[in-house]
């Protein structure tokens, strides 16, 4: 029933206050009224009737003016105390439900600072009236107390109902921000996600398709004339496919849950690798040298990869854009660093536009895993590409050994 009405009064806010303050005027007048001696006609008293229907018309207000409404509700109130002897009534709390009804609002609508000291001063107010009213038989009785504090416990009521409002919206408002939180962190690491296959997919399809490019170009162009050499070619092309078909499938494996069971578990390369990777050229007339200067020092898996890549991606460019037939990498260990260089001594383009994607993917890798990568043309003629890496993880840094399947 309680919850009906209250679903009531919230569809219709006009409706219910307007019934309020009617139920209200007709219990103050009808108190006003039968509690005068017998020897008076039973009509209602003309001054505490209009003081009575001017308070509860004041209720009308109390949800744009709440303050404006407790100050005329407990004048009128006050007033209506203030008459009981003269008619013959007491000041009862169906005389205080007006004010009540007004504190009660306020504290709904309000701070609780505010509702304390209207409150405070409604309750004096009132105590004042009937305790100083009429002059010369001031006293305080304890029924008068009694009403007081009654009048104080709609408006605690009130204050603890808005409490308990005010604390379930604020729990309410930072889970929302808790989930619109969790959601950002979601929509970044997806974004990441993106761009870390993104990268795996341009190195492993930029390298192998730039081989098998300049292989089928060879093997058409040795057909009619060198039969025996073009084989031997596209036998090479039969393994660079069948290599580049092996990576695809591992990297794409990224795409995978993490408890697919079906997804590549092979370590994912590093510099362990690079024998195999600078004899893949090898097939395209690219004849690259290694050196190694220095003490190996160990590398965490992500920097392994992340050598292993720019490498590849450098030798993929000199293949594709630099005049040449050789190329040479070194490998330059020091004490927490290692210092990556790949060059080749073509003649310099002409074309200086803007970096592709390549340069853009190897820079990306480099900061990742906190080194630097620098690419520029050579004094002369030629390319560099250098990268700066660290050797080991950052301080108090374990990181698990990376997959194929989930490698960085």
């Amino acid at each position: 029933m309680i919850a009906e009405i209250r679903s009531w009064a919230r569809r219709h806010p006009r409706a219910f206050d307007t019934a309020l303050a009617a139920v209200l005027c007709v219990l103050a007048v009808l108190t006003t009224t039968m509690a005068q001696p017998p020897r008076i006609v039973r009509w209602p008293p003309p001054a505490p009737a209009a003081l009575a229907v001017m308070a509860c018309a004041a209720l009308l207000l109390h949800r744009s003016h709440p303050r404006l409404t407790v100050i005329t509700t407990t004048a009128c109130t006050a007033a209506l105390g203030a008459l009981g002897p003269t008619y013959g009534y007491e000041f009862g709390s169906t005389l205080t439900g007006p004010v009540m009804a007004a504190l009660a609002s306020l504290a709904w609508r309000t701070d609780g600072r505010t509702a304390a000291r209207c409150t405070t001063a409604a309750a004096l107010s009132l105590l004042a009236a009937s305790a100083l009213w009429p002059p010369g038989e001031a006293q305080l009785q304890p029924e008068q107390v009694g009403l007081a504090a009654f009048t104080l416990l709609a408006a605690a009521v009130a204050d603890a109902l808005r409490s308990r409002r005010d604390y379930v919206t604020a729990i309410e408002a930072r889970a929302e921000m808790a989930e619109h939180t969790r959601e950002e962190e979601a929509r970044r690491r997806v974004g990441a996600e993106r761009m870390r296959i993104a990268r795996e997919l341009h190195d492993v399809v930029a390298h192998h398709i730039t081989l098998a490019h300049a292989q089928a170009a060879t093997a058409d162009y040795l057909l009619t004339t060198r039969p025996e050499a073009a084989a031997k070619v596209t036998g090479n092309l039969t393994a660079t496919l069948t290599a580049a078909l092996g990576e695809l499938k591992a990297t794409v494996g990224l795409l995978r849950e993490h408890d697919d069971a079906t997804g590549s578990t092979e370590p994912a390369p590093g510099l362990a690798q690079l024998p195999d990777l600078l004899a893949s050229f090898d097939s395209v007339g690219l004849t690259v040298t290694l050196t190694r200067d220095g003490e190996p020092r160990p590398l965490s898996p992500g920097v392994g990869l992340t050598a292993y890549r720019i490498t590849q991606e450098a030798l993929t460019n000199v293949s594709k854009h630099a005049l040449t037939t050789t190329a040479a990498v070194q490998l330059h260990y020091s004490a927490d660093r290692l210092t990556l260089t790949v060059t080749d001594d073509g003649p310099t383009p002409t074309d200086t536009g803007a970096a592709g994607y390549g340069l853009i993917g190897m820079r990306e890798r480099a900061h990742a895993v906190g080194g630097h990568l620098h690419a520029h043309p050579r004094k002369g003629a030629g390319f560099e590409v250098r990268a700066d890496l660290p050797t080991l993880a950052a301080p108090g840094h374990h990181p698990r050994p990376i997959t194929n399947r989930d490698a960085p």
